[in-house]
């Protein structure tokens, strides 16, 4: 493991993660497990940068690796998601205060008296026809540890930091292939934001999670990476930019189009992000 302690920056899709690892100074890079990681200084700070990868695994297997190879002491992952809160438009900047996985969950049994879950199963949240988020979200009993538990938090201090941001932070309303956003783009902080290992394009399921969740995003990782550094007793902090809506996307989902577009300003966001922590 490296001596320097560095703050770790996970990146979800590519785009971002040119950005960033262009902007680094004094620049080393590194490859384990045939995941590249790119180490250097942002704004006076040492970090290590690296691509999250797809869906939950895959991001669980790259902050781990991140931990183990390197002295990280904190974790910023950022990206692109779905839109879950119907106040927010794409373009928005969303940085949920906790995280949890809402698709650990149980198919429930059909009977008279409509759907039920076994009795060694529970639920607190709303279900979804015959799908339960199990109450015991991430099933962290298995790892030996006696508990069980839905949300992860992010830390206060980079919540702290992140609301100072969006409190000075002008976010671009076009993008370099000249397309402009009807809307000037908005960061948010607070609220719940899931994760799991679906692609959500259906407006009833983007309806339940945020009633049943108070879900301000969906998306395919953070979730994961904020048990991965609780459980190493490491700072985290999860912000999405809204690529899409979730379903509600009048046109069809933009997720295309706007992946692009979300980068150069989440980018800008974590930059200033990683300024206020130095």
């Amino acid at each position: 493991m490296q001596d320097t302690a560095r703050l770790a920056l996970l990146s979800a899709f590519e785009p971002e993660w040119h950005i960033l690892r262009d902007r680094l100074e004094d620049v080393r890079h590194y490859e384990f497990a045939k995941k590249p990681f790119v180490t250097g200084t942002l704004a006076g700070k040492p970090v290590v940068a690296l691509l999250s990868g797809t869906s939950m695994v895959n991001a669980v297997m790259t902050t781990q690796l991140a931990l183990d190879r390197f002295n990280v002491e904190g974790i910023v992952v950022s990206g692109v998601a779905g839109g879950a809160d119907p106040s927010h438009g794409i373009g928005d900047i969303v940085v949920p205060e906790r995280w949890g996985q809402y698709l650990e969950m149980a198919f429930a049994r059909e009977t008279q008296d409509g759907y039920t879950l076994p009795p060694f199963l529970t639920s607190e949240f709303p279900n979804f026809g015959m799908i339960f988020t199990l109450k015991a979200g991430t099933f962290e009993e298995l790892a030996g540890t006696g508990k069980s538990r839905f949300w992860f938090p992010a830390d206060p201090h980079y919540l702290a930091a992140a609301r100072r941001v969006a409190e000075r932070i002008a976010l671009a309303n076009s993008d370099d292939r000249g397309r402009v956003l009807h809307r000037v783009p908005k960061m948010h902080v607070g609220g719940g934001g899931v994760s799991g290992t679906a692609f959500v394009d259906n407006v009833a399921v983007r309806e339940w999670a945020h009633g049943a969740f108070g879900a301000k995003s969906l998306d395919m990782e953070t979730a994961a990476i904020a048990q991965v550094a609780d459980a190493h007793g490491v700072p985290f902090l999860g912000l999405r930019a809204l690529s899409d809506l979730s379903g509600a996307d009048s046109a069809g989902n933009q997720f295309e189009i706007f992946m692009g577009f979300a980068a150069a300003n989440i980018a800008d966001v974590v930059t200033a992000l990683v300024e206020e922590l130095a």
